[in-house]
């Protein structure tokens, strides 16, 4: 692997950057607070702007390691104004495997904001970092999550029965994986 940390990518609608201070509110507002977006999610909505202001703090000190990847999704024709989240939230380094999770604002659901931005992200750890696997899962319950692994191009590899949890307890875990050499 070629670690390189989170570099800015752009695709024709996007920009994924990393996060600023002056983030937070925004971070807040579009998604971090919403019930609906955090539903399938590992962590609880933030119970105010301030707890969003130090998230985004955590995020911009970690910057400095060359293996932290965390992408704040910012629409260009909505400034510079981050509505959605991509990172890579473990990593494998003996086998060159990264796991992404995403969220995106509930206002931009449906329009292929996450894809385009998984598809981006996707394309800099293969050609860039050098990843030779990456995978992600969701919760059978929220089955657009998989759509969006599907439209990237990864394979659907299995589910796990009452192997994960969520903002709605145990749940089971669909796997989706894609290798370098299949592209």
């Amino acid at each position: 692997m070629n670690h390189c940390g989170t570099k800015t990518l752009t695709t024709d609608r996007l920009i994924l950057r990393r996060y600023v201070k002056e983030d937070a509110e925004a971070i807040y507002k579009n998604r971090a607070s919403d019930k609906e977006v955090t539903k399938f999610l590992m962590w609880k909505p933030h119970p105010n702007e301030e707890f969003t202001r130090q998230f985004t703090d955590d995020c911009i000190k970690q910057y400095s390691n060359k293996n932290y990847y965390h992408w704040g999704i910012i629409l260009k024709e909505n400034g510079n104004e981050p509505v959605g989240d991509i990172a890579v939230v473990n990593m494998n380094e003996k086998i060159s495997m990264a796991h992404i999770g995403y969220c995106i604002g509930k206002a931009w659901w449906h329009q292929g904001i996450t894809s385009e931005a998984l598809k981006a992200v996707i394309d800099f750890l293969f050609d860039e970092a050098d990843f030779n696997r990456i995978e992600s899962r969701h919760d059978p319950r929220n089955p657009n999550s998989g759509k969006v692994m599907k439209k990237c191009g990864m394979k659907y590899e299995g589910t796990l029965r009452s192997s994960d949890w969520n903002n709605q307890g145990i749940c089971d875990a669909c796997y989706y994986g894609l290798l370098k050499s299949d592209r």
